[in-house]
């Protein structure tokens, strides 16, 4: 990026639009004096220089890009004016269409990060309108590979789709790290121990299959061949119905998604 981006982020003393801000001055995406934030209640102590506001439409008229970091129930009421500007939403189940009827501007990007975006570490679809340009493309790109990997996809419903895989995050395998760690206590570890070999368990998993961009079922298969212990529990818990409720948990997310855009 070589022109200065001038951000807005509404909802900025929110965890997701915070991290989203830290993540994009960590990276030189956006320096302080170009970044406004908004806030309800208490103004946050953090990004000196930058410009915070309760006044949402005053954070519009000095950014060249708004990002909407509220819950989707809060959207409705939310009266800003963003002709001629670029509008991203962070928002699950909100269309693009609505979203520039709503706010004056053909030029919108729904997107969805998650709160790996704290430590830069989030996979971010996204889509944008057929009126957004090249630069507002880039400038999109740029916001999110400052906070982990991102990707353009092809569709709205690809976008349904990963609120439920991506965008809950750390969710699913904090889930798993849960149960893993409520048996091992039950068997009799202290809490202290099993939680971090739980968590160090996770943790390593991610780094291997970020570093080695590897195919999940290959590892899975690597420990399956070797019919040791690994196996073993693997193949109890297929038994048991671990594909099959994922897939459902997976499906409810999708269809959640899609409802809270039909509302």
């Amino acid at each position: 990026m070589s022109a200065r981006l001038k951000l807005g982020i509404v909802g900025g003393a929110g965890w997701l639009g915070g991290a989203i801000a830290g993540a994009a001055i960590e990276a030189g995406v956006v320096h302080p004096q170009d970044l406004a934030l908004s806030y309800r209640s208490a103004k946050p102590d953090r990004f000196p220089g930058a410009f915070w506001t309760v006044d949402n439409q005053a954070l519009a008229d000095r950014s060249d890009i708004i990002m909407l970091s509220v819950r989707p129930q809060d959207w409705p009421p939310l009266d800003i004016d963003a002709k001629g500007k670029l509008v991203i939403s962070v928002m699950a189940g909100i269309r693009l269409a609505e979203v520039g009827e709503k706010h004056g501007t053909r030029r919108v990007v729904r997107s969805l990060p998650n709160a790996a975006a704290e430590v830069a570490r989030s996979y971010t679809p996204w889509i944008a309108s057929i009126d957004t340009t090249e630069a507002d493309r880039a400038a999109v790109r740029a916001i999110f590979d400052a906070c982990g990997l991102q990707d353009e996809v092809g569709s709205e419903r690809d976008i349904d789709y990963l609120t439920g895989l991506t965008g809950s995050g750390p969710a699913f395998p904090a889930l798993l790290a849960a149960a893993m760690m409520r048996d091992a206590v039950r068997f009799g570890l202290a809490p202290d121990v099993a939680r971090r070999a739980v968590n160090t368990v996770l943790a390593g998993t991610g780094r291997m299959l970020e570093r080695n961009d590897a195919e999940p079922d290959d590892t899975v298969a690597a420990f399956l061949d070797y019919r040791g212990t690994t196996a073993a529990a693997i193949e109890t818990m297929r038994k048991e119905g671990f594909d099959e409720a994922v897939a459902k948990g997976l499906a409810a997310a999708f269809a959640k998604s899609i409802a809270m855009g039909e509302k």
